[in-house]
């Protein structure tokens, strides 16, 4: 589904990626880890067309080369980011969120992710279905996030810190969410510090450290060798 290849880029004069060589198969659960400062938003962020690539790299996305697109065309192929920080608009409702971003052109109506598939998903949404964005806690705005991500019906959805300062019962609903888009066959790269939990939901993992990729491999690998994660992820 997706091919980046020597893939660089930065802010301004600093660069932060350099070479970085990725894929991820359609279907394939795929962590992003690595400490902070390394380069996993900027990697996200190049991905999705925000940040200009230096020549040499290529992206490839659903068997189109998308280099140098603009960040809507890449987004209208099917790619969709649940942002670090979650970004609801404040003066949305939940509702209003998520009927803004629904892609109604999905021609597959049984697997169409509409706005009651997400209440569904997410009862608490449908609960504050007419509060403000700026009227909820930070686990629901994460999961409006999520909600207002998956109406697009993306191919590829992109969540960078899904748990980043939630409640661990909270931090709990949105690791179960992802486990249900998995069995569901969603594309999934997600960006995490607990290790434990992606090892349970994600098929391969790719390690960054200082803009470079050094580690990828299974669950089982990472599982297996603790010395990675004390030498690329430990504080």
């Amino acid at each position: 589904m997706l091919s980046a290849q020597r893939l660089c880029s930065g802010y301004g004069m600093s660069q932060v990626l350099f070479d970085v060589s990725l894929e991820i198969a359609s279907g394939e659960v795929v962590a992003l880890l690595g400490r902070n400062g390394m380069g996993k938003t900027t990697l996200v962020r190049t991905m999705f067309g925000l940040l200009a690539l230096k020549n040499g790299a290529s992206l490839q996305f659903c068997g189109q080369d998308v280099t140098g697109w603009a960040p809507d065309r890449i987004a209208r192929l099917g790619m969709a980011i649940v942002p670090e920080g979650r970004q609801c608009f404040p003066n949305l409702t939940v509702r209003e969120h998520l009927t803004a971003f629904a892609d109604v052109r999905h021609p597959d109506a049984q697997q169409l992710w509409d706005v009651a598939r997400v209440f569904d998903m997410f009862p608490r949404l449908r609960e504050r279905a007419n509060n403000m964005g700026n009227q909820l806690s930070g686990g629901e705005q994460q999961m409006l996030a999520i909600g207002r991500a998956l109406v697009t019906n993306p191919r590829l959805l992109i969540l960078d810190e899904a748990t980043e300062g939630l409640a661990p019962k909270v931090r709990e609903e949105i690791w179960q969410c992802l486990a249900q888009l998995r069995q569901h066959g969603q594309t999934i790269l997600v960006i995490d510090k607990y290790v434990d939990r992606l090892l349970r939901l994600a098929d391969r993992h790719i390690i960054l450290e200082r803009g470079c990729v050094v580690w990828q491999g299974s669950s089982e690998a990472l599982d297996a060798d603790r010395s990675v994660w004390t030498r690329y992820l430990g504080v």
